[in-house]
C-alpha cells in the first residue's frame, strides 16, 4: 500500500480500538492518523421523533467514552462531532488535509448510498476513500455455490462457508479470522488540540438512560465482560438456547451491532474449542449462530428489495389484516396485551429492556403474523424501533422466516401455537411472571392459557381477566384456519 502522509479513520459500527481493519490499514500506511465519529443527524432525527430516551444512542455515547480514552492512551484521541456524516466527513478531511479516509464496509443500503456519496466528495478534493472487510467473517461473493451462485438456504450456505476453513480435513485456514494489528508507533495517532469534547447525549436533544439498570454493559469492556461470563457455558448453549429464563445465550447482539467486540475473535474463540475439544456440543451451535449473521448480510448484498418487499415475489400477493381492529390488535401485540401470556411476557421485556430473547422473537413475530394476520412489516418496523441490537439484516431475515416469505423460511403451513411454546420452553412460567407479576400465583399448567382456568383458580390466584389481564385477543384455533386460506395465493409454490 502506498505510504501516506495522513490519513482519517471514520470509525461507525465498529467501536473498538482493536482488531479493527479499517484502523490496522490506517495505521500501515500512514505516518499520521486521526480517528473520528460522527453522530449523524440524519440517522438521529429519526430516533428523536420516537422520544428523547433511546438505549442505542446511550449505549454508542458509553462507548464512544471507552474508545477515546483507549486511542488517548496511545496518543490520540476521538473527534466526535454531531452532523450530517455526509457533509461533516468531507469537510474534516479537507481541514485535516488528509490523504486518505479508512472506513471498514456498511452492508444496508442507506449506508451504502451514503458511503457512495462522501466517496465522490472526497474524490472532487482529491481524497482517497478506502473500505475494508470487518463486520463479518465472509461477505458478499466469498460464498458461493459450485455453480458460482449465491445461495439461498442457509444449511449448504454453512457448509461452504466451514469448507473455507478445511474443517473436515482437521485443520483451520485462519487467513479470514486472523487478527489485525492496531498498535501505533509512538506519535503515530494524532488529535487536534483544538478538539472539542465528546457532545452530551441532552447537548444532541437525548436523554441519559441507566444501562447500568438495564444490565447492558458498555464498550469494549462490557462486551469482554460478557464474553468471558460466556465462555464457559458455551459447551451447554445448544441445551439452554431456548429457554428465556435460563441464562443461555451469550447477550453478545448489541455489541456484534455496534462492533465493541470483534467477530473474528468470536469465531477464533468458537474454532479453538471445536478443535481442542474444550467447546462441547454446545460451540457448533453457536458458531452457526455467527454464520446466520454472514448469511443475512449475503443475502441483503444480493437482494436488496428485502428491505421493502417478500424474498419470495409472490408472498407480495398476501392480503393482511387492515383498518381500526387490525390496528388495535397490533396496538395489543406492542403493548404486550394480547392474552397470551408468554407473548406478552415477551413484548413487555422488549419494551422495558431493548432485548428479546431469541427464540422468543420467533414466537412473537409468528403471532402477530399468523395469529393476527398483520403484515410482517410492521412488526419488523416496531423491532427496529425498539431493539437495542437492530441490525437491518437479521431483522429482516428473522422476520420474512416468520412470515415464510423469506429465503430457507418456514413453511407457511408451520404455524406456531403460543401456548405449547410457552408449555415447551417456559414450563414453570419462570419469565412470565417476571414481566407479568399479576400471574405469578396462576400454576404453572394454567399460566400458559389463563382464560382455561377455573374461575375458583383465577380468584385464589388474584387473576380478573379483563381487568388485571386480558383475555386472548384471538382464539388460536380460529387463526390458524384464516392463516391458510390467506396464504392459499402462495400453496402452489410451496
Amino acid at each position: 500500500m502506498t505510504q501516506l502522509n495522513r490519513s482519517l479513520v471514520w470509525f461507525r459500527r465498529d467501536l473498538r480500538a482493536f482488531d479493527h481493519a479499517a484502523l490496522h490499514h490506517a495505521l500501515a500506511s500512514s505516518r499520521t492518523v486521526f480517528c473520528t465519529f460522527i453522530f449523524d443527524k440524519d440517522i438521529l432525527d429519526l430516533l428523536l421523533a420516537h422520544g428523547p430516551a433511546d438505549r442505542r444512542v446511550a449505549f454508542i455515547h458509553a462507548s464512544l467514552i471507552e474508545l477515546d480514552a483507549e486511542l488517548r492512551e496511545q496518543g490520540g484521541g476521538l473527534i466526535v462531532l454531531h452532523d450530517s456524516a455526509a457533509s461533516a466527513i468531507p469537510q474534516l478531511a479537507t481541514q485535516l488535509q488528509v490523504d486518505a479516509v479508512f472506513i471498514n464496509h456498511d452492508y444496508e443500503p442507506a449506508a451504502i448510498a451514503r458511503d457512495a456519496a462522501v466517496g465522490q466528495a472526497l474524490q472532487a478534493n482529491g481524497i482517497a476513500l478506502q473500505s475494508f472487510k470487518d463486520q463479518v467473517i465472509f461477505e458478499k461473493e466469498e460464498v458461493l455455490s459450485l455453480a458460482g451462485k449465491p445461495f439461498s438456504v442457509f444449511t449448504p450456505y454453512k457448509n461452504a462457508w466451514l469448507k473455507k476453513f478445511q474443517l473436515e480435513a482437521g485443520g483451520i485456514d485462519t487467513s479470514a479470522i486472523a487478527p489485525f494489528a492496531t498498535t501505533a508507533k509512538p506519535g503515530q495517532l494524532a488529535w487536534p488540540a483544538d478538539t472539542a469534547a465528546i457532545p452530551s447525549l441532552e447537548q444532541m436533544g437525548f436523554a441519559t438512560v441507566d444501562l447500568a439498570a438495564l444490565k447492558i454493559p458498555t464498550g469494549m469492556s462490557g462486551g469482554q465482560r460478557l464474553l468471558d461470563d460466556f465462555l464457559p457455558r458455551m459447551e451447554r448453549y445448544g441445551a439452554t438456547r431456548d429457554y428465556p429464563s435460563v441464562k443461555g445465550p451469550s447477550y453478545l447482539s448489541v455489541h456484534l451491532r455496534f462492533g465493541t467486540v470483534s467477530i473474528r475473535a468470536l469465531a477464533r474463540r468458537a474454532m479453538q474449542a471445536m478443535q481442542d475439544g474444550t467447546g462441547g456440543a454446545g460451540t457448533p451451535v453457536w458458531l452457526a449462530e455467527l454464520i446466520w449473521r454472514d448469511f443475512y448480510f449475503m443475502i441483503l448484498h444480493h437482494h436488496p428489495h428485502v428491505v421493502s418487499s417478500a424474498f419470495k415475489p409472490d408472498y407480495n400477493k398476501i392480503e393482511w389484516e387492515e383498518g381500526k381492529e387490525a390496528d388495535a390488535l397490533f396496538q395489543a401485540w406492542c403493548d404486550g396485551k394480547t392474552g397470551y401470556p408468554l407473548v406478552d411476557a415477551a413484548m413487555l421485556q422488549l419494551n422495558q429492556t431493548g432485548y428479546m430473547h431469541n427464540r422468543l422473537r420467533m414466537v412473537t413475530a409468528c403471532f402477530l403474523i399468523k395469529d393476527l394476520g398483520i403484515d410482517w412489516r410492521r412488526g419488523e418496523a416496531y423491532f427496529a424501533q425498539h431493539l437495542n441490537d437492530f441490525d437491518l439484516s437479521a431483522n429482516n431475515g428473522g422476520w420474512q422466516w416468520a412470515s415464510s416469505s423469506g429465503c430457507d423460511a418456514q413453511p407457511y403451513f408451520r404455524i406456531f401455537n403460543p401456548v405449547t411454546q410457552s408449555e415447551r420452553f417456559d414450563a414453570e412460567g419462570k419469565f412470565i411472571k417476571r414481566y407479568l407479576p399479576q400471574l405469578a400465583k396462576l400454576h404453572a399448567k394454567k399460566i400458559h392459557a389463563p382464560w382455561l382456568a377455573t374461575q375458583m383458580e383465577l380468584e385464589m390466584a388474584g387473576v380478573e381477566l379483563g381487568k388485571n389481564y386480558p383475555g386472548p385477543v384471538v382464539a388460536h384455533d380460529q387463526a390458524r384456519k384464516k392463516t391458510l386460506e390467506r396464504y392459499a395465493v402462495v400453496k402452489k409454490i410451496e
